[in-house]
């Protein structure tokens, strides 16, 4: 599907979907507690709907309600094949997961997902006792020849901290107590989300600056009552839009949130976007903007948006954390390199700097990379053209936000 997006004002008040960094870790607790817990103000993006399709292929009961979703845990599983769809956290967190069940086990991916390497899982699984393999050494499906036992081990969070959030969330279930020492750690704050909903299902993690982790094995889950907060991820690509092309009324969102991308508000104030926070609703309205220096390296899923406010800043706009990016949904850096060079805005990449100057942007034939967050900026970037924007692959935008399309476009004034 191609969207032609043309120059508009932006002038939206809405409700921001749920996290799906949260729903997808509430939904992998969820299978391994006692009980029946309840999952309210769910997120049904396509990467959670895989994460629901896990448990009941595992076996859980589960049943959605209005507003509301129900999960049953399990301890013996149904089905040994899972399939977490184009999901990278899927993938790190629930081999993990499916490791528990010391069964022989496949966990499969699909589209973008299938050329995203995930060698750095193999050697610390097996250290902890998980014999698994991997599709042409590197790459999903991921097939489980072993169960997870726990263990002393050191990874590499320099890539990803998803991986660590897998094994935070099954360890304390194995059978032997474990220390995680992690080097290179990106993505802290996803890694404080982890910590935060792990103790909520009454799980506990002693975590000693980032640095060492040290779990007790033989540990238990406890079904609980979790209200998914919103995603300020889905909400970052509004926001900006207000700041550059009218005015944005978010709704849903937590100011106090551990989740990483509400550094946003952060950016859009130290550029002179007008900023305004109470507890039930955030507000952005349009001013003169200028350039901003940021680094998102903990926070990588901004760069494509953040690139879409750099192009309607004034003078040169830098965004460290490049070296974040070369696994995504796409390579980000070069698309969005390649692709704001087709609409005007110039894009020099510099070792793990992104540098963007502003400038007037071109109507112009575009590639979403079939990146949910690069059809986002390019949403953006359209406000603010002198002609149409043609994304193609418009509906990656289901992979986070189905209905970004349906809020954009409700969201836009004609000028």
């Amino acid at each position: 599907m191609n969207k032609l997006l043309k120059p508009s004002a932006f002038n939206a008040e809405l409700t921001i979907p749920s996290s799906k960094s949260y729903m997808q870790r509430a939904v992998a607790l969820s299978i391994l507690a006692d009980g029946q817990s309840t999952l309210v103000n769910p997120d049904f993006s396509n990467d959670s709907r895989a994460g629901l399709g896990i448990a009941k292929t595992l076996g859980c009961d589960v049943q959605e309600l209005e507003g509301r979703i129900s999960v049953t845990g399990i301890r013996d599983i149904r089905n040994t094949t899972v399939s977490v769809g184009e999901a990278g956290l899927g993938l790190r967190l629930f081999t993990p997961v499916c490791a528990l069940f010391g069964r022989e086990m496949t966990i499969e991916g699909h589209g973008t997902l299938l050329t995203r390497p995930m060698n750095m899982l193999e050697q610390p699984m097996k250290e902890l006792g998980a014999d698994i393999s991997l599709t042409n050494g590197s790459y999903a499906p991921i097939h489980i020849h072993s169960g997870i036992r726990g263990g002393n081990v050191e990874i590499d969070g320099s890539e990803s901290s998803q991986f660590l959030t897998g094994l935070l969330v099954a360890l304390p279930l194995a059978e032997n107590d474990s220390v995680l020492t992690v080097k290179n750690l990106k993505s802290l704050p996803y890694v404080q989300m982890t910590i935060d909903i792990i103790k909520k299902f009454g799980g506990e993690i002693i975590n000693e600056d980032f640095k060492v982790f040290r779990i007790k094995g033989r540990q238990k889950y406890t079904a609980t009552e979790y209200i998914v907060e919103g995603d300020w991820s889905s909400a970052a690509a509004h926001l900006v839009a207000g700041a550059t092309s009218g005015k944005a009324v978010v709704r849903g969102l937590n100011p106090d949130s551990l989740q990483a991308d509400k550094a946003v508000l952060e950016v859009l104030r130290s550029c002179g976007a007008d900023v305004r926070v109470s507890d039930n609703e955030i507000t952005i309205e349009k001013k003169e903007l200028k350039a901003f220096d940021f680094d998102a390296t903990n926070c990588p899923d901004l760069f494509p948006v953040l690139a879409s406010l750099a192009a309607s800043c004034e003078g040169d706009s830098h965004i460290k954390g490049v070296t974040r990016l070369a696994h995504k949904e796409s390579d980000r850096a070069n698309a969005i390199k390649d692709e704001f060079q087709k609409i005007g805005i110039k894009v020099l990449l510099d070792g793990d700097i992104m540098t963007i100057t502003g400038g007037k942007i071109h109507g112009a034939k575009v590639s979403s990379h079939k990146d949910h967050r690069m059809a986002m900026s390019m949403a953006v970037c359209a406000l603010n053209a002198d002609g149409i924007i043609e994304v193609d692959n418009a509906e990656c935008v289901g992979k986070s936000y189905p209905r970004f399309w349906d809020d954009y476009e409700n969201s836009v004034v004609s000028r």
